[in-house]
């Protein structure tokens, strides 16, 4: 099966349309708050099609990211009560977003960069948790950053070698990240 590697050509060819960085802020803005895809997944082949605008683009998604993940804070602190039914499918990993906040405050806003649980989990439970706001954004900034900033930087450094790596192993990797992420998923679970 062919799925990442279809996945990402097909997100090759949309970073050449006209309105790519449009749909690159629209997903960086959503995925912070209820869209289901992680942005990277976006922003990787995107910074590939065009190396030199790389630090752009992660720009663009940092901005768009930390501005939806303002909306999921402001969902969780005014409506959990409201949405909280229909979030039973990330009942656990609320569960344990709220364990970490309780365990290591706006640090884990800082790790939720780097997570294997959406980064949307992280924003409402914040919010849920009334987490102070200025923090919250402070490490939603640095998180997120810390994400867009390394892909950006690997393919504006390795541009073309990595390319072909990534384009000739996509299906490994691809498979690979989704077995670690359900392993470490499943690992937080049974915890």
């Amino acid at each position: 099966m062919t799925l990442f590697g279809t996945l990402y050509d097909t997100v090759i060819r949309w970073s050449g349309h006209r309105h790519a960085t449009k749909y690159l802020a629209t997903v960086s803005f959503t995925e912070s708050f209820i869209f289901p895809i992680p942005v990277a997944i976006m922003l990787l082949p995107m910074c590939f099609a065009n190396p030199k605008n790389s630090w752009r683009l992660a720009t663009l998604t940092l901005i768009f990211s930390v501005l939806g993940g303002i909306v999921g804070y402001f969902i969780g602190l005014g409506a959990w009560e409201l949405i909280e039914p229909y979030t039973s499918h990330y009942a656990d990993k609320i569960a344990i977003a709220q364990n970490w906040f309780g365990d290591y405050g706006v640090w884990v806003v800082l790790m939720a960069g780097f997570s294997p649980i959406p980064y949307k989990v992280f924003t409402i439970t914040a919010g849920a948790m009334s987490m102070a706001f200025l923090p919250f954004v402070v490490g939603s900034i640095i998180g997120r950053a810390g994400q867009f900033f390394l892909i950006a930087s690997l393919v504006y450094f390795l541009g073309e070698k990595m390319e072909h790596k990534v384009r000739q192993y996509i299906e490994w990797i691809g498979w690979t990240m989704a077995i670690l992420i359900g392993g470490v998923l499943l690992w937080l679970t049974l915890k």
